[in-house]
């Protein structure tokens, strides 16, 4: 029998710990799932956060969950919706049955708003995506583009999110069959009035005409 993970008292200090014994027993996987719904926040967001390490590390024995994982993207705990967007990212990888397809709309919906943070995670995740799913490059970098009409809190936060967005689009470029509206977009950005924003759009083109 085995002995249970206790994600209550290891979250808080060492999700590490947590993730790797799960990667070095398997079996233990529902325990760290269990512990997402733990009525301590500090063991919710432990195992939350071992489970995104086992994504980087092992995704394949996340992706008989992918369903599970997918569910939180409409968590009313905005935090989950951010690790499920990164962890999912992470299962595109080992996607062989194609279920990133089924949500490939509803997963790159927060670009539009209004909360920039998930944006901002959903856009990174796009660029990892992509890199695993190369025939889907052209199809994220349309989703990735539409960070231009997004509406966020604030105009600052769109320019943030642009931003990302540039990242993103630099990591992606050499799979895009038609690169010109990311080029279009990074040029109409040197006249962002952030100046982080304009420094990203000077680095893309410069990186892209070389």
């Amino acid at each position: 029998m085995k002995t249970p993970l206790a994600p209550s008292r290891l979250a808080v200090s060492n999700p590490e710990q947590l993730a790797s014994q799960v990667i070095n027993d398997p079996r233990r996987l529902q325990d760290l799932i269990d512990g997402l719904a733990s009525e301590k926040a500090s063991a919710r967001y432990g195992c939350a956060k071992a489970l995104r390490l086992v994504s980087e590390q092992r995704p394949e024995l996340l992706y008989p969950h992918f369903n599970f994982f997918a569910g939180l993207l409409d968590h009313p705990n905005q935090v989950f919706q951010w690790d499920a967007a990164r962890l999912l990212a992470r299962l595109a990888a080992v996607d062989n049955e194609d279920r990133f397809a089924a949500i490939f709309e509803r997963y790159f919906a927060p670009i539009r708003g209004p909360v920039m943070i998930t944006a901002a995670n959903v856009i990174q995740g796009g660029a990892v995506i992509a890199r695993a799913k190369p025939p889907l490059a052209d199809r994220i970098a349309a989703q990735i583009l539409r960070v231009s009409r997004a509406r966020y809190a604030t105009p600052e936060c769109r320019n943030v999110a642009i931003g990302h967005a540039l990242v993103a689009l630099g990591e992606i470029f050499g799979l895009l069959s038609d690169p010109a509206p990311a080029v279009r977009f990074a040029r109409r950005q040197l006249k962002n009035s952030r100046p982080a924003t304009r420094r990203k759009a000077e680095s893309f083109l410069r990186c892209v005409q070389h």
